[in-house]
């Protein structure tokens, strides 16, 4: 699939930074793609066909008294189909991990690959769907007649502005969860990785000055779930610079965002916006120099999150920042949404929750935070992708908030 002037090699080195892992630095095109030969996952079936009684009490004629029962009671679909443990990954393929809009059938390996996750850390089914549309409209008819195949809908690499329409939407018109993970999944992560970073350098939240890059999906989550958190002073910058009530022109979303961020209304770019804070957290393709580190308060809290060529360099993150986080696996303090979402649905589902909400999310995000515990230094402040302990964890914190309604 990559013709001969093309690298075999995928190196993921780092040199000189600490606590870099060299583990990715030998991943061959032959690897990956045969990895991926014939798609990374199947349907199977969870009953042995057998004999002919097998076949009787799985399909004709047994099926036919699990049909009468839910035509009967619909609400019972959830416990006789699949659909209680199914969650819809879909995307139109706008805004793909780090690659952009390469389309539906280009974006559906990364699909798969969210199935599989879901899968391995809390066992749901999920079904990855790719729609040759980029019509909002269009897609909320098609989601919304499909919908009760599952129980549970996860937005995927959707581009703003319209993923935050189409989330709305869904939300506003469906009765079962609704999330777009390159919003929310984000925001708790990083929320929780911010959180333990006060924890390690004594600081608190309500008293930060946090610079967000990027007014995208991610970027706008964040600023919110911050705030949510107690967080007093967010400054938002998008590819024109600060975002504040009287610049124009701004879409809706950019205008509710002004609303809340930026409470000093200062204006300029990112050299303005970084003077004097301790926080900064990048979710754009942009660029972060010397120049404007050296304008940040002491020991500044740095998350560079874009991937796989993050905001600031490396080698400068770590010459100036306290506590440096990334979206790289192959360093440390990965902010990785897989620490979010597979609890998040599954402790909705089985809350049998009709909305994740925003305490939902909160509570998912401090028990996050909460598993690092005693392991927390400047290179553990999130748990690592593979923590077994946190999918349990956050979802019985979404399932606790569900219940109670905080």
């Amino acid at each position: 699939m990559s013709d001969s002037s093309s690298t075999d090699h995928i190196s993921a080195d780092v040199p000189g930074i600490h606590g870099t892992s060299h583990e990715f630095a030998d991943l061959t095109d032959a690897e990956i793609f045969n990895a991926h030969q014939g798609g990374k996952i199947a349907t199977t079936s969870r009953l042995n066909l057998e004999t002919i009684r097998d076949l009787s009490i799985a399909y004709t004629p047994g099926v036919a008294r699990v049909c009468e029962a839910i035509h009967e009671d619909p609400s019972l679909a959830h416990h006789y189909t699949w659909a209680g443990r199914n969650v819809a990954i879909i995307t139109d393929g706008t805004a793909v991990l780090g690659l952009g809009d390469i389309g539906p059938q280009a974006a559906l390996p990364v699909m798969e690959g969210k199935a599989q996750l879901f899968q391995r850390f809390v066992g749901l089914n999920g079904v990855p769907i790719v729609l040759d549309t980029t019509n909002v409209d269009e897609m909320f008819d098609t989601i919304c007649r499909i919908a009760p195949s599952f129980g549970a809908i996860n937005l995927e690499d959707i581009s703003a502005p319209r993923c935050f329409e189409l989330e709305k939407r869904l939300k506003n018109h469906l009765n079962i969860p609704v999330m777009h993970d390159d919003q929310h999944g984000t925001a708790m992560v990083a929320t929780a990785a911010l959180r333990n970073a006060c924890t390690l350098l004594g600081r608190r939240l309500k008293n930060l000055r946090v610079v967000i890059s990027g007014a995208g999906a991610a970027g706008v989550a964040c600023a919110k779930m911050l705030i949510a958190a107690g967080v007093k002073d967010v400054v938002v910058l998008d590819s024109r610079g600060i975002i504040h009530p009287e610049r124009t022109p701004l879409n809706s979303v950019k205008s509710e965002l002004a609303e809340i961020t930026n409470p000093r209304r200062i204006r300029g770019g990112i050299s303005e916006a970084l003077d004097g804070a301790d926080t900064f957290i990048g979710l754009s393709r942009g660029h972060v120099g010397e120049r404007e580190l050296q304008r940040m308060a002491p020991d500044p809290i740095l998350f560079s999150l874009a991937n796989p060529d993050p905001e600031i360099r490396p080698e400068l993150a770590y010459k100036y920042g306290a506590v440096v986080a990334t979206g790289r696996s192959d360093m440390p303090n990965q902010i990785n949404n897989v620490l979010a979402y597979p609890g998040v649905f599954h402790g909705a589902l089985a809350a049998g929750a009709p909305k994740i909400t925003s305490a939902m999310k909160l509570a998912a995000s401090r028990a996050i935070a909460d598993i690092v515990g005693d392991e927390l230094d400047a290179e553990h402040i999130v748990p690592s992708p593979l923590d077994t302990r946190v999918a349990p964890a956050v979802s019985a914190a979404v399932q606790a908030a569900a219940v109670t309604g905080q």
